[in-house]
Parts: C-alpha cells; structure tokens; sequence
C-alpha cells in the first residue's frame, strides 16, 4: 500500500514541475517578444540621436578656431 503512496506522490510531483517547466518556457519566449518589440521601437530614436550627436559635434568643430 505504501509503494502505491509514493508512486502517486512521484506522478504528482512529475506532474507539477512539467506544468512550472511549461510556464517558465511560455514565459521566456513571452520575453524574447517584447525584448524584440522594444528593440524595433528603440532603434529609429538611437539612429536619430546619433544623427544629432553628429551635426552637434560638426558645428562645435567649426565653431572652434583654429591656431
């Protein structure tokens, strides 16, 4: 009677971390979306801060006088 105890208590236990493994997955790949997603909105504002880091740095170079 107890090897059926342990045996349920085993197929239980199996059981549960196969559900926490399966969400834990969803989860990960859930997160790989929206990392994905920011990425796309970010780039178009890095490309222009880059661009206006650039024209600041062209005006203060003609800005300077040189010796």
């Amino acid at each position: 009677m107890l090897l059926w105890v342990w045996i349920g208590v085993a197929v239980l236990a199996v059981l549960v971390l196969g559900v926490l493994g399966y969400g834990l997955l969803g989860a990960v790949g859930r997160l790989g979306k929206e990392f994905r997603a920011l990425d796309r909105e970010v780039r178009p504002v890095l490309a222009e801060v880059q661009a206006t880091a650039e024209r600041a740095a062209a005006v203060r170079a003609k800005e300077q006088p040189t010796a």
